[in-house]
């Protein structure tokens, strides 16, 4: 390309305008927010103990008896919990629950290469990562519908554990953060150039050839 086709390609060229603080600011916090829940939901998924009832806890990972004033006894086998369908769907909970945060994880990931590598492409990457926030606020959701429903006789609402209200609250943010990011994405302009700009950009208005 010439000197004088380089001059004209970045004058006819689109150019992004200077983005507004407040649509910078708002972006930054979704993807702060984001990693809040993805660190929320990790923890919560590795303790895994997220419902107490008198004596006994219930977990993801273990069924754990609690005794006066002695170490509680915790066991791997569910089934031990004398609770029907425990021990298969525990593992369906556990396994939704991680693939939510696997995939919360590589949605966090296009929200942030769309803010560090701004290009044409820039829109398409953040919902894409915004549309993968709202698969995992599903699949988080699962999990604990699940867990749930395996123990609604055994339920009270004082017999969560911080645990579960930590898995509850990034299921929330899953949800919160993708349906803004959506949002904020359909606010601001395409800085994509329409069908036939790129053929103007490289002729002249005279039809001379710029590069």
């Amino acid at each position: 390309m010439t000197a004088i086709g380089a001059q004209a390609h970045k004058l006819l060229g689109p150019k992004r305008p200077h983005r507004f603080f407040f649509e910078s600011f708002i972006r930054t916090l979704i993807i702060v927010c984001t990693a809040l829940a993805v660190v929320l939901s990790s923890v919560s998924i590795c303790d895994g103990h997220w419902l107490l009832v008198e004596d006994r806890l219930f977990g993801l990972w273990y069924f754990c008896t609690i005794g006066n004033h002695s170490e509680p006894h915790c066991l791997r086998d569910l089934s031990q919990a004398h609770v029907p369908g425990l021990a298969v769907g525990m593992g369906l909970a556990r396994s939704v629950a991680a693939m939510a945060v696997v995939t919360a994880i590589f949605g966090l990931e296009m929200l942030i290469v769309s803010q560090v590598c701004e290009d044409v492409r820039s829109r398409r990457k953040w919902a894409i990562g915004s549309y993968l926030l709202l698969v995992a606020f599903i699949l988080s959701s699962g999990g604990l519908l699940t867990f749930i429903i395996l123990l609604k006789s055994q339920l009270t609402l004082l017999g969560f554990t911080l645990m579960f209200w930590c898995e509850f609250t990034a299921s929330f943010l899953f949800f919160l953060n993708a349906m803004s990011g959506l949002h904020i994405n359909n606010l601001t302009q395409s800085w994509d150039p329409p069908a036939g700009t790129l053929a103007y950009r490289k002729r002249g208005r005279d039809g001379t050839s710029l590069i």
